[in-house]
């Protein structure tokens, strides 16, 4: 996919009333630019190792969209309804179930999207689950199988590298490795066949550009970084080395704008709280009196 020219950008085009401050500005370009000229397909959030707040999430929701790029969520569980709705009700394009690593596991996903979403609500979804344990590996035909079934299945599968050596004991920076790679190729295969998605994440970087290559060679929809997703296409771009520091540069501004955020809240109270104490000092020592 050869590199698309990157239309100016003003920060004034961004709508009136969003309540945006300049680190978020500059997360939007960033997306824009990234979208036009390094395949992201989607930005990231994830209810279970990040803890995403509602109110963390609503920003990312804005942002995503000015910027015209999809949302990801990776929810809490299998079965967790209330992320499901949540999820629903802000319109999450890409919605991922960790840990499934039985069919049984699939199953209960399944039945939790089935009672979260009609068949109408889910047209606009894709409903993907992460296989990132060697437990889930060694169940990856029957789970597969179930995915595919339809209807009443899901879209695709996630292969998460870093837990998945994890799973079996072993040092993360075997990620790129021949090991990992030939288990990421099996499931590549099988989700061929089944006509499923396949994203693959965990310390995706520059380093992991030839391996990444080598499943797209059998079978890839999108790859990912902790917060930014790309299609597929993208390893084909000459830049793509480029959109993997932006994707960096994103997560950085992220937890910026996440810790100032919070600092913020600190502060309104943080006046307040010292007039009390010094008050409540008062008064203790007068009764103590």
């Amino acid at each position: 996919m050869p590199p698309i020219r990157l239309r100016s950008f003003d920060y004034h085009t961004i709508r009136k009333g969003t309540g945006m401050n300049s680190i978020e500005r500059q997360m939007v370009e960033i997306l824009r630019r990234s979208s036009q000229m390094y395949g992201c397909a989607a930005v990231k959030a994830e209810f279970e190792a990040e803890g995403t707040r509602t109110d963390e999430l609503l920003r990312l929701v804005d942002i995503a969209r000015l910027a015209g790029v999809k949302l990801a969520v990776k929810i809490g569980g299998c079965e967790a309804l209330r992320d499901l709705f949540e999820s629903k009700q802000i319109g999450v394009q890409y919605i991922i179930a960790p840990m499934v690593e039985t069919p049984y596991a699939l199953s209960k996903y399944i039945a939790a999207k089935e009672t979260s979403y009609t068949q109408d609500e889910a047209l606009d979804t894709d409903f993907l689950f992460n296989i990132e344990t060697i437990s889930a590996y060694e169940h990856r035909e029957k789970i597969l199988d179930l995915a595919a079934k339809r209807p009443g299945g899901v879209q695709g599968a996630v292969f998460g590298r870093v837990d998945f050596v994890g799973s079996m004991g072993k040092e993360r920076e075997l990620i790129n490795g021949p090991l990992v790679t030939q288990h990421v190729l099996e499931v590549a295969k099988l989700c061929k066949a089944r006509n499923l998605d396949l994203v693959v994440g965990g310390g995706v970087g520059k380093d992991a550009l030839s391996a990444l290559r080598q499943v797209r060679e059998v079978h890839l929809t999108r790859f990912e970084t902790r917060k930014v997703v790309f299609n597929a296409e993208a390893l084909d771009v000459p830049m793509i080395e480029q959109g993997l520091l932006e994707a960096v540069h994103f997560e950085l501004l992220w937890l910026t704008n996440k810790r100032e955020y919070y600092g913020s809240i600190f502060q309104e109270d943080k006046r307040r709280i010292e007039m009390l104490e010094e008050r409540y000092t008062m008064l203790r020592n007068t009764v103590a009196l």
